[in-house]
Order: C-alpha cells, then structure tokens, then sequence
C-alpha cells in the first residue's frame, strides 16, 4: 500500500466493522465527518462510507494515532505490530485497556490515552 495520503495525520481505526452499531463503525464516521485521514483495519474487508476497511496493518505508511477497538484477549499479535508503527499515540477505547501494552508503547514512546475516541471528537479534545 502507497502512501497515498497528504502529510495530514492519519488515524489507524484497529477493529473496524461494517456493523454500524460497533463503536469502530461510529467513531470511523465521525472522524470522516470531522476531515480526519483514515485507515481501518478489521477482520474483514468492507466499507465504512467512503472508507475501505482492510484486513491487514499497513506497514507503510506514517501513523499519528491508533484507536483500539480490539480486546485484550485479541491484541497480543498487534501488539509488535502497533510499536513498529511508532505512531504518536494509541487510544485505549473502553474495554480495550492492556497494562502490558501500555507500558510497551510507553517504553517504546508512544503516548497512550484512555479514553473514547467519539467522546474525545464531540468535545473537542481529538
């Protein structure tokens, strides 16, 4: 995948659903809405309004923020993948916190947030 994107910051949606009662499928559209660049990553392939959704993390391509909608039972192999990104921060979304993946991303650099991503859009605070 080509870096097909602006310097805008990019926002990894990780858990993304076609399901539009998932969290993930909400916060991609409000971040569409909101003029944000954004890539979705999901178990399976779809759209989100004008946002493809693929199966697989990116590896190159500059990410600014992850948001997590994937629990911890599920994160253990993104995990490595997410620190190689070095993004500037990952979102632990509600049901998503990981002590041991905080602390890694920490280690690594990585700020971490937790929060929700659609509560931080509608206030103001993304």
């Amino acid at each position: 995948m080509s870096n097909s994107f602006s310097d805008q910051p990019i926002t990894l949606v990780l858990g993304a659903s076609e399901n539009p009662s998932r969290y993930a499928h909400m916060a991609v559209e409000r971040l569409q809405e909101k003029g944000h660049h954004i890539l979705a990553v999901g178990l399976k392939t779809g759209m989100i309004g004008k946002t493809p959704i693929v199966n697989s993390i990116p590896t190159d391509i500059k990410i600014d923020t992850v948001t997590l909608y994937v629990g911890p039972k599920h994160q253990t192999d993104i995990i490595p993948q997410i620190i190689a990104l070095h993004p500037r921060r990952v979102i632990f979304n509600p049901g998503t916190e990981n002590a041991d993946f905080i602390q890694q991303a920490q280690r690594a650099g990585i700020e971490t947030e937790i929060a929700c991503t659609l509560v931080l859009l509608s206030t103001g605070n993304y």
